[in-house]
């Protein structure tokens, strides 16, 4: 059902987040001796491949691995060292739980298809990198790898407590966590991100990154609940209900941690008008970012999940700011639970559909879809349910969709002055760079729309 419905859009070039299969899946998994782990590794892969190989076979593909892919249930890659320890569970140590050459398996299966990585040198124990950028049709875009360098939060945060990436200490402020010592995407994939949005040779018109997870944490739980194992007892709203009394949470997975090292991925993002695609999150939406202030950033737009086993909601308990009149409460100016700055425009809500099966359906499964358009420069989104025919005359998208935003808000940041305007001759669509002759860096590249 979702390989025809992918279809009907006939889209030029398809995108799997990461999560291409779960642990949990059917048989569970088998993690040794080796060679089994090699096979049910690949009999994972196969499954996924009958599936979605009549996509991949005929058009641009691009997938990246995320934590399940690699069996677990949540990763923080540390520059790839072993997860050790005897804490339960073991992720939360930080590090690869499993054997480094399975690792490499799994990074060939699903990304050997790329252009080859902009530094091929491995990280710890000989694990292989995938970030690289990649120019589809005047589309350029960076695929990185963001849990990969990520830092573990139980080693740098004791008095917080954590398990399995939440805050288990009710004393400890989730504002307090962004410590120093915290990496994110790591030294190597920022220098690249910095060289990748100066770069627009080969008729670049558009930047967009392809990743894992958005850069917020847009989630809320039970006032009760002290980490994400509620999710699947929860229960879900009717159609239009909004629920009252959650509150947000601080899930240290998601990129909202560590916020300095968020800040500067999003600041370095923004220099070339760059969207952002990622999964991961079990819910989708679509969001502006905010560094120092609200909207300061670039968009990003967060796909359905195909199922959803895991079916996060986002139902802050104050509403937004600055929202457009008469949209729901949970869309505007918001502050994830880390104090990071977004606004919210979209999300899809698991609820009650009345469809069957309602584990499937109920739990706002489907897909997503991107238009980027070179005539005006537009970047439209869709988020499908995956019970929906797109063809039908009656097609509709999860509320809030489609959202069409134009290239150069991704930029984000209000004008305090302006520059000269500038008249170009002799050339249509130029490159312009502009530098801040303090700081000696380059503040924004863009190819612009005529002269």
């Amino acid at each position: 059902d979702l390989k025809a419905a992918v279809q009907a859009h006939d889209p030029d070039m398809v995108f799997f987040a990461g999560d291409q299969f779960y642990e949990y899946g059917l048989e569970g998994i088998e993690r040794s001796p080796p060679q089994t782990a090699y096979l049910d590794h690949l009999y994972h892969w196969y499954r996924f491949m009958w599936a979605f190989g009549d996509l991949t076979r005929n058009m641009p593909s691009v997938a990246i691995p995320d934590d399940h892919d690699v069996y677990h249930g949540n990763i923080w890659g540390e520059g790839g060292k072993p997860a050790v320890g005897t804490f339960e569970p073991q992720h939360d140590n930080g590090g690869y739980i499993m054997d480094p050459d399975w690792v490499n398996a799994v990074h060939r299966t699903q990304t050997s298809h790329l252009p080859d990585p902009v530094d091929p040198t491995p990280i710890k124990q000989g694990i292989s990198v995938f970030y690289t950028d990649m120019n589809y049709a005047g589309l350029s875009f960076a695929v990185i790898a963001d849990r990969m360098w990520k830092s573990a939060p139980r080693p740098l945060l004791p008095q917080a407590q954590i398990w399995n990436g939440w805050i288990e200490n009710p004393e400890y402020d989730p504002y307090d966590s962004d410590v120093a010592n915290a990496t994110l995407l790591g030294e190597r994939q920022l220098e690249f991100l910095e060289d990748w949005t100066s770069d627009w040779s080969d008729n670049t018109w558009m930047k967009v990154v392809l990743s894992a997870t958005p850069f917020n944490n847009i989630a809320t739980l039970p006032q009760h609940a002290t980490n994400d194992s509620v999710v699947p007892e929860l229960v879900y709203p009717e159609e239009g209900e909004y629920l009252a009394g959650d509150k947000l949470v601080a899930d240290m997975d998601s990129n909202g941690w560590p916020q300095s090292g968020r800040n500067s991925a999003l600041k370095t993002i923004r220099k070339g008008f760059a969207f952002h695609v990622a999964g991961d999150q079990h819910l989708s939406s679509f969001i502006q970012y905010g560094v120092d202030d609200w909207r300061d950033a670039g968009f990003a737009f967060v796909s359905p999940a195909i199922a959803n086993y895991w079916p996060r909601r986002w139902f802050p308990p104050k509403a937004g700011g600055n929202r457009d009149e008469g949209s729901p409460a949970y869309t505007g100016d918001h502050l994830d639970g880390f104090g990071n700055k977004m606004t919210v425009h979209a999300v899809a809500n698991p609820l009650r559909s009345g469809r069957e099966p309602a584990a499937l359906y109920d739990r706002s499964p489907g897909y997503g879809i991107v238009r980027f358009r070179r005539s005006d420069r537009t970047i439209t989104s869709e988020s499908w349910p995956r019970w929906v025919a797109p063809s039908a005359a009656d097609a509709q998208q999860y509320p809030g969709w489609p959202i069409t935003v134009r290239q150069e808000q991704n930029y984000g940041r209000a004008a305090v002055a302006y520059l000269p305007t500038l008249k170009i001759t002799g050339s249509d669509n130029a490159i312009v760079q502009v530098f801040n002759e303090t700081t000696d860096e380059i503040e924004y590249t863009l190819r612009i729309s005529g002269t």
